[in-house]
């Protein structure tokens, strides 16, 4: 086990720079970082070069991405147009966006398999169409449509909670936002886990099980489950990453400042430093909840080793 993280860490290197450089190579090639700083206003030539070298903009792109690097490495993420320091932003952004994450997964996981286990087992019947044409229209309907519906109806209409988030974003005001977030993935989830069981439910040790007269709720927890889990393990944790940096849209709704509001704003403004910084961190989200999939792999499924 240990053998294959540290392989798994050395392959995630290449992934890791092809990936930042990419990154960096789209926002400041394609841009100019210092005419958005100056905005409509056309910088003098004399400043806008001074800024360019202090900026290390005058240098070819493959120096600048090793200056950035070796920056990243000492932990400075550069500075944001507005002069506070992209790692400042981060530390605002990151914690407020990972509790809206974490309750998305939870309502993901909770939700999402229990339907999936419910309408796998009762494949073909009532529930289950029910389920499949319920999470079919969920995946329809675009995110942010959801969002102000329930925000009008929850938060407006009713008054059960807040239209929007209060700066400290406490948990209790993250759960209609989490949900919102959650609700395309959960729709998945349940397909997933839906059809991970219908089809392992007539698998031989499935049989076995059940003809040694174990319980059906082991049958189908220590068994059935385990074994129609890894699909879906798989999927939430590439979702991890997906929802951290695709919450764009729901902290828009909810007046969230998180990682989306950061990016949707760096972005707007076309300020560098904070898009660069904040996707080079998502980057590394992604990797790691990969390789955290692949050691729960061997957790579910005993015949699963790595060397």
């Amino acid at each position: 086990m240990g053998r294959y993280v540290i392989r798994r860490l050395l392959q995630m290197i290449p992934v890791f720079i092809g990936s930042t450089f990419l990154i960096f190579f789209m926002v400041y090639a394609l841009g100019d970082p210092v005419a958005a700083l100056f905005g409509d206003k056309a910088p003098d030539p004399a400043t806008a070069a001074r800024i360019r070298k202090d900026l290390y903009l005058d240098q070819p792109l493959w120096k600048q991405y090793l200056h950035y690097m070796g920056a990243i490495f000492q932990g400075d993420f550069g500075t944001a147009f507005n002069g506070q320091s992209v790692t400042e932003l981060m530390a605002g952004a990151f914690p407020v966006t990972l509790r809206l994450t974490l309750v998305a997964i939870f309502f993901e996981i909770v939700i999402g398999i229990t339907l999936g286990v419910i309408s796998g087992l009762r494949r073909g019947r009532t529930v289950d169409t029910s389920v499949l044409v319920l999470t079919l229209v969920v995946i329809s309907v675009p995110t942010f449509v959801t969002g102000y519906l329930l925000q009008y109806l929850f938060g407006v209409k009713w008054g059960w909670v807040r239209p929007t988030v209060s700066p400290d974003a406490p948990l209790n005001e993250l759960i209609l936002p989490g949900i919102v977030l959650a609700l395309v993935s959960l729709a998945y989830v349940t397909r997933l886990s839906r059809t991970s069981i219908a089809e392992n439910v007539k698998a031989d040790y499935v049989r076995t099980a059940t003809a040694k007269g174990l319980p059906r709720s082991r049958v189908v927890t220590r068994h059935l489950l385990r074994n129609s889990l890894i699909p879906v393990v798989t999927f939430i944790g590439t979702d991890i990453g997906a929802l951290m940096g695709g919450a764009i849209v729901t902290e828009r709704i909810f007046n969230i400042h998180g990682v989306g509001y950061q990016l949707y704003q760096g972005i707007l403004r076309n300020n560098s430093p904070t898009v660069v910084g904040f996707v080079t961190i998502l980057v590394i989200v992604f990797l790691l909840a990969n390789l955290l999939v692949d050691l729960l792999y061997a957790v579910l499924d005993p015949r699963i080793r790595y060397a």
